[in-house]
């Protein structure tokens, strides 16, 4: 890394670091039957760091009724609002417009419910971003598989992947109707599975990456989604087929039956 390079990486670190920023909504939209796009703009997103797409970020919802004062008020001097972790799907550095997707389930969860309401000039706090979770592409073939819940960070992902890249993307959808359009290498092999009801633990995944012949030469993951669907496929990839740690990134996101506190106090005991 150059002297140039390193204070650059440096700065965006610092800026990631920062308070909490108070986003605006410029528009959002249901980019599928069961996913909404939420695209904010203005002034806040100055110095926002490039290249974070994929890296997460908590965001910080206001109540149903809040004013926009009364939800700066309490970012910085409490109580604290709900905070749930998200992706980064894109930033627009030249128009200053970061977007970010939520699954829609209606009112069953904060982020969904605010999501499901959001109109030009909502708002809600920012937090992060983190840099990309799969940083490197150094493989001969790649095997990136997610849930809704992940749909970003795969499609990240896949967008930053050198066009030649060659391997295999697998998607658990709730129905065929939210399937996405993934600018995505031709050498990717994409399918998409339904699982309509995703509160019901699905071993769809796992059943065809097991069937695919693990090809010759150096392999590079990125999976995500439930944790249970994650823990069997992580057993595969890194027991069974040894897979180096760094070329395996491997994350549950949620769990069958908790709310995201609950899940992290659970990841965070397991290891």
């Amino acid at each position: 890394m150059s002297v140039l390079s390193g204070i650059k990486s440096a700065i965006n670190n610092a800026v990631a670091r920062s308070g909490p920023r108070l986003l605006t909504v410029k528009e959002a939209w249901y980019l599928t039957p069961n996913m909404i796009r939420v695209t904010f703009a203005g002034p806040e997103l100055e110095g926002f760091p490039e290249g974070r797409e994929g890296g997460n970020c908590k965001l910080m919802l206001p109540e149903k009724n809040e004013t926009k004062e009364e939800f700066s008020k309490r970012l910085t001097s409490g109580p604290k609002p709900p905070r749930r972790t998200f992706t980064v799907r894109k930033y627009n550095a030249r128009t200053q417009e970061l977007s970010i997707d939520f699954v829609a389930h209606g009112d069953n969860g904060p982020a969904s419910s605010w999501a499901t309401r959001a109109q030009p000039g909502d708002f809600l706090g920012f937090g992060g971003p983190s840099g990309p979770k799969v940083s490197h592409f150094e493989a001969d073939w790649y095997l990136v598989a997610a849930d809704p819940s992940a749909i970003p960070v795969a499609a990240a992902t896949l967008e930053a992947m050198p066009r030649d890249a060659k391997g295999v993307a697998i998607f658990e959808v709730t129905a065929a109707e939210d399937r996405q359009v993934i600018d995505m290498p031709e050498g990717i092999e994409t399918h998409w599975l339904v699982q309509p009801d995703p509160m019901q633990r699905s071993d769809a995944q796992e059943q065809l990456i097991r069937s695919i012949e693990w090809p010759e030469g150096r392999v590079q993951t990125c999976i995500a989604g439930e944790s249970g669907v994650v823990r069997a496929l992580k057993q595969f990839v890194v027991k069974e087929k040894q897979l180096p740690k760094q070329d395996a990134y491997l994350s549950g996101y949620w769990k069958i039956g908790l709310i995201e506190d609950e899940h992290q106090k659970v990841k965070r005991a397991e290891g």
